[in-house]
């Protein structure tokens, strides 16, 4: 980061984020841009009244004194001369405590402005939905309104409607100032009419609110009681929110309590008028002002929300958050972050505490002290169990809170809020140490998770930097056979999949689908190490061997089949392979000691986009990940109840922003998908599309030589664990997907000899798109090797690690959904012929048996010297579930704190699936 960029993101970042949240919730609520707008010049106003108070009476303050101090000045300087003025002078301005830098008062208003103005300005020039969006007269909130024209000249009415409003308010304001603070007032709407006179009507619409609210205010300032009218204005608001929580359709009880609360606070005032509040008051304002409170308890809550939840989420998989093709070190986030939350709550909440009398010094100093404190408790104790998470901070389902967890939150939050008011009132400097222990505690445990991230991304870029480009070897006149791992792949859509797309049947032609297959795990992790290595690789027989590493055991499965075909004369080639070294990115050098082995690393080296859309996508990655990690930590540690609104579906209210304003350009929030239902997304997913263009780049990738030589391929991809929602009919990732009308009229297709797969909710449908996708272009892979010659001649085995639980089946065995367990497995064996299905009971673990069926005598693992063949599989099937799936959660010797579950049959049927318990016997 450079100084400048460090500097922005200090100063101006935490204001934009604030404008462009505010603006994103008010119109997610209230559906109408025009009307967001109102309300994000209401909230501001309101949120900084206090600051220009302050700043008038910091002015009225400095006009004051210059008129006190005038005279004498008059008649020194007519007096005297030179140097001799000048000491006079500065004698003068020690004699009344006065310095010539108090002069600047007078402009504190303006210096006010000019940040809220630039957040305002960058986030409403740029949003894409005010464009060709209406609001009363104006046309077009996304462009200048041009209401009439005088040749080519565009008469903007807006900008001079703000010019003239903010005149009258400023000869209202300004009456009986001085001539100079009034040709400030004025030259200032001078200014603001030229800056904003072509700018889009939203902006200058929200600039002219604000000065009607300026003028509103200044006239409120003249009344005899104006504290009374500002009260009944508050209590009116508060009206109409109770009426729009009741009116506004799609409100679930949660909004309807933010309301509710948001309603209290407005209407808190009017009640003020007929109840005494002294005691309270006096109870709240307790103590004298104390910056050191207020500065500590800012300093841990940044640290909080800037370094120890973004670190801790980075730490738990660093390698998720580097972009392969253009290395980003991943600490740089959290100084990002960092340096976002010190100018959220350091910086911009001094700036409100000098700005506060003593009274609010205090109230706000007692404030972030208890801020502190739900802070921790919120991040500590609730929303810990929400689901599996990807580099986007997205969940692979939306946390969903009942009224429980809301209840429980609220009473724990009153309990912290009570307790730490009684300590920060009676105690203060117990309060003090436990600030600064907590700000140790913090800046122990982030320095700690920070070394991690950097030694983790050193030791990625050393094995990284001479990653070339993936090759697929194949021969016309050799043996080739591929085994490709599509990682997650749902066995049990394999019909839907085909019955939706019967062209598939011609391009799979020769393969067998064995639908009654089963896995011995539930993620990559567990269930991946017997595909590759067999059925001694199985969570088990793994669990048997408790003197070694899981990490050691499972790249021994991963180095099984390429040493064994590399050692029976095959020419073999790795791609991806699934954890190698227990690395998110493969860690290939578990191959150095076989040099002959060709290993790549293909996922994040393609791009579906065209070069003026894509260069790399890392500065999207970036920009995403600065602004989200610092949303994510103010959502994590956010009471409860707000924590749906602030996670807003893994889109943290990122508004659609303009880059370049070239049509259809890939931004930041691009590459996070919202779904929204079963039939509408907008963006991509960025894992996905990696994932996904690997497939695309196939043909690319594949060498055919017309030599004798014999190859082998061990390939694995994500793009079936990807799940994001695509546009049909042709399954591909689009900005905007609409498919509400292909749902309808192709329901029948989820329905196969009259079994109906469970499509109703969006998970389900999501992986069946991603599936569906992979199929598709495994199909035009397919027609390729044909064409090349290249099909007769090689067995090429589909087979997935695992699958998921979505429900579609209702196979479960005592409350645990068993779709986990029903992987992919699809065969082509040379020369064969037609699409065809076999009822044989068969595992993934059988995929090296298949793999070197006829082509190596007698197999046998050249790590153990055990003999390779499915014998095991005819006897008891010990399956393993655990919420551990990280490789993180198991790096120690044996799978712990799972369940176990025995498989005596036909995996489809429930009845089959027995429950055995945290331990075999």
């Amino acid at each position: 980061m450079s100084f400048l960029s460090v500097l922005y993101t200090l100063i101006l970042s935490p204001l934009e984020l604030l404008f462009e949240v505010v603006f994103t919730i008010a119109n997610r609520i209230i559906g109408n841009p025009g009307l967001s707008i109102i309300f994000l010049s209401l909230a501001f106003n309101f949120l900084v009244l206090p600051l220009y108070k302050r700043a008038d009476e910091l002015q009225a303050e400095e006009r004051d004194i210059q008129a006190k101090m005038a005279p004498r000045l008059k008649r020194i300087k007519s007096t005297f001369k030179g140097d001799e003025r000048f000491f006079m002078i500065q004698e003068y301005y020690r004699i009344n405590h006065y310095k010539p830098i108090y002069q600047l008062k007078s402009s504190v208003s303006l210096l006010l402005q000019i940040p809220f103005f630039i957040a305002a300005y960058r986030l409403l020039s740029r949003m894409q939905c005010l464009q060709g969006m209406s609001f009363g007269f104006i046309s077009d909130l996304g462009k200048e309104d041009a209401t009439f024209m005088i040749g080519s000249f565009p008469v903007n009415i807006l900008p001079i409607l703000m010019t003239l409003i903010n005149i009258v308010s400023g000869i209202i304001y300004t009456k009986g100032h001085p001539l100079k603070s009034k040709i400030q007032v004025y030259g200032l709407a001078l200014v603001f009419l030229v800056l904003l006179y072509h700018s889009p009507s939203g902006l200058v619409f929200y600039w002219l609110l604000n000065n009607v609210f300026s003028l509103v205010k200044n006239i409120f300032y003249k009344l005899k009681n104006p504290r009374k009218a500002v009260y009944i204005l508050f209590a009116v608001a508060g009206i109409g929110i109770t009426i729009m929580t009741f009116v506004k359709e799609g409100l679930d009880l949660r909004q309807k309590i933010l309301l509710w609360i948001g309603v209290l606070l407005l209407i808190l005032p009017l009640v003020s008028l007929k109840i005494s509040f002294k005691k309270i008051s006096g109870i709240v304002t307790a103590g004298k002002k104390d910056y050191g409170l207020f500065f500590s308890s800012a300093v841990l809550m940044a640290l909080i929300s800037g370094v120890l939840i973004p670190s801790a989420v980075i730490n738990d998989s660093p390698q998720e958050f580097i972009d392969v093709v253009n290395p980003y070190n991943p600490f740089l986030y959290i100084v990002n972050s960092g340096v976002l939350a010190i100018g959220s709550f350091v910086l911009w909440g001094s700036i409100f505490y000098f700005f506060m009398s003593d009274k609010a010094k205090s109230v706000f100093s007692k404030a972030m002290w208890i801020c502190c404190g739900i802070s921790v408790i919120d991040y500590m104790l609730f929303g810990t169990k929400l689901g599996t998470m990807n580099w986007a901070l997205q969940y692979d389902k939306a946390p969903v809170f009942g009224v429980s967890d809301y209840a429980l939150n609220i009473i724990a939050v009153l309990a912290v809020t009570v307790l730490f008011a009684a300590v920060v009132i009676k105690l203060r400097k117990i309060a003090k140490t436990v600030l600064i222990i907590g700000i140790m505690t913090v800046i122990v445990i982030g320095a700690f998770n920070s070394v991690a991230i950097i030694d983790n991304y050193k030791e990625y870029s050393g094995r990284t930097e001479a990653s070339e480009m993936p090759v697929i070897p194949l021969s016309r006149n050799g043996k080739n056979v591929i085994v490709l791992m599509l990682d997650r792949s749902e066995g049990l859509q394999i019909p839907y999949i085909f019955n939706e797309k019967p062209e598939l049947k011609d391009q799979f032609d020769g393969f067998t689908y064995y639908p009654n297959t089963n896995s011995f795990g539930q993620s990559t992790i567990v269930g991946s190490p017997a595909l590759y290595g067999g059925y001694e690789y199985t969570p088990q027989k793994l669990n048997e061997r408790a003197n070694e590493s899981l990490r050691d055991k499972h790249n021994e499965a991963l180095k099984v089949m390429p040493v064994l075909f590399g050692k029976n004369g095959y020419n073999v080639t790795v791609i991806d392979p699934s954890y190698a070294n227990y690395q998110e990115i493969p860690d290939l050098s578990i191959y150095d000691d076989y040099p002959d082995i060709n290993c790549y690393l293909a996922e994040g080296k393609y791009s579906i986009f065209s070069d003026n859309t894509d260069d790399t996508g890392s500065d999207r990655l970036k920009s995403t990940l600065n602004r989200n990690l610092f949303c994510f930590s103010l959502m994590k540690s956010a009471p409860v109840i707000l924590q749906e609104t602030l996670y807003n579906g893994g889109l943290y209210n990122e508004s659609d922003l303009k880059t370049d304003g070239s049509e259809g350009a890939v931004t930041a929030s691009s590459l996070i998908q919202y779904v929204s239902g079963i039939s509408k997304s907008k963006g991509y997913l960025k894992s996905f599309i990696e994932c996904y263009a690997v497939l695309l780049n196939l043909d690319e990738m594949t060498s055919i030589s017309d030599g004798t030589e014999n190859n082998f391929l061990m390939m694995a991809n994500d793009t079936t664990h990807s799940a994001c929602l695509l546009q049909q009919p042709d399954y591909v990732p689009q900005y905007y997907v609409d498919n509400t009308a292909y749902d309808v009229d192709m329901e029948s297709r989820y329905t196969v000899d009259g079994v109906t797969m469970n499509m109703s909710e969006q998970y389900p449908v999501i992986h069946y798109h991603a599936n569906m996708a992979t199929f598709i272009q495994l199909g035009k892979w397919f027609d390729y090797l044909r064409k090349q010659g290249v099909w007769d001649n090689t067995r090429i085995i589909l087979v997935s690690d695992h699958a998921r639980g979505l429900g579609q089946f209702d196979i479960t065995c005592e409350g645990q959904d068993m779709e986990f367990y029903f992987p992919l497995l699809m065969v082509k064996d040379f020369n064969s012929k037609g699409f065809s299905v076999s009822q044989e009971s068969m595992t993934n673990a059988d995929t090296p048996v298949i793999a070197t069926n006829g082509l190596i005598n007698d197999p046998a693992n050249p790590f153990t010297g055990n003999p390779i063949n499915s014998d095991p599989k005819f006897g008891i099937r010990y399956i393993y579930y655990t919420d551990f799936i990280s490789a993180a959660d198991n790096s120690g010797n044996t799978f712990e704190h799972g369940k176990w579950y025995r498989l005596d049959g036909d995996p489809h049927v429930p009845e089959n699936w027995k429950y055995v318990g945290e331990k075999l016997p």
